[in-house]
């Protein structure tokens, strides 16, 4: 058409989600770092070959376009890694690749670049099932709630402005709070697990405290904001993440007494 001008941009894009659209195509979202998070369709997306590439956590070279900016717009990629194929026998592994993808999905603005939050989840993968992969997952949800302006600020103590001995988390404000000045209030805090400021090799009993401070802060600023149909879609796969962690915790704990 003479005078059409099309939108559209190309780069590596993570997968979040793939849904049948119509008979033959499919509705994918991606998520790039420079564009952020965008839905697309992809033409004759139901095929074997299309299914296998546009599945969550994948990456690929995402390209959008669309007549104008508003517009649902098509999406076309090539494959870059596979990151689920890999751990399908990984339950674990898979329920945190999962729950990362929808907490991007549901809770992020659309069409908005965070390339802080992009590379966070790039950090996190690929992944395993040790307690430092399930550890890297808690510090990739810290970076969900600093994208959407929750941040927790462990850096030093709300009260007393030291570094030292923070082993609490203030659930207000959601900054660290020192061991001595908190000892009256202690009991209204949230732990500090120790991987949260250092570089330290997690149990899986900690980890699951990290679990709990995100997800606590989760549901208090992010969950209220969304839909019905996003709030099942997050809270389903985080469950399913956090029942197979607290299972690993009780296998760890076994093992470790035996």
């Amino acid at each position: 058409m003479p005078g059409a001008s099309f939108m559209n941009w190309s780069e590596p894009a993570f997968v979040l989600s793939f849904r049948a659209h119509g008979e033959w195509d499919a509705r994918v979202s991606v998520f790039s770092k420079n564009q952020g998070r965008y839905a697309g369709l992809v033409k004759g997306g139901q095929s074997s070959r299309h299914k296998n590439q546009w599945q969550p956590g994948h990456l690929v070279n995402a390209t959008w376009r669309a007549r104008l900016f508003e517009h649902l717009g098509t999406c076309t990629g090539e494959a870059l890694r596979d990151y689920s194929a890999g751990i399908l026998h990984l339950p674990l592994a898979l329920a945190a690749l999962s729950s990362a993808c929808a907490l991007i999905e549901c809770a992020t603005p659309e069409r908005m670049a965070l390339p802080a939050l992009y590379d966070a989840l790039a950090g996190l993968l690929p992944l395993d099932e040790g307690a430092d992969d399930l550890a890297r997952y808690v510090r990739f949800e810290g970076e969900v709630l600093k994208a959407l302006g929750y941040g927790l600020d462990l850096s030093s103590c709300a009260l007393t402005a030291t570094t030292r001995d923070l082993v609490y988390i203030s659930p207000k404000t959601g900054r660290a709070v020192n061991k001595d000045a908190a000892a009256p209030w202690a009991h209204q805090l949230l732990p500090l697990p120790r991987f949260l400021r250092e570089a330290v090799m997690p149990e899986f009993s900690q980890v699951c405290e990290g679990l709990s401070v995100t997800g606590y802060f989760l549901e208090r600023h992010v969950f209220p904001n969304l839909g019905a149909g996003a709030l099942q879609a997050v809270t389903a796969r985080r469950q399913r993440l956090l029942d197979l962690a607290e299972a690993r915790t009780k296998t760890s704990g076994a093992s470790e007494v035996a």
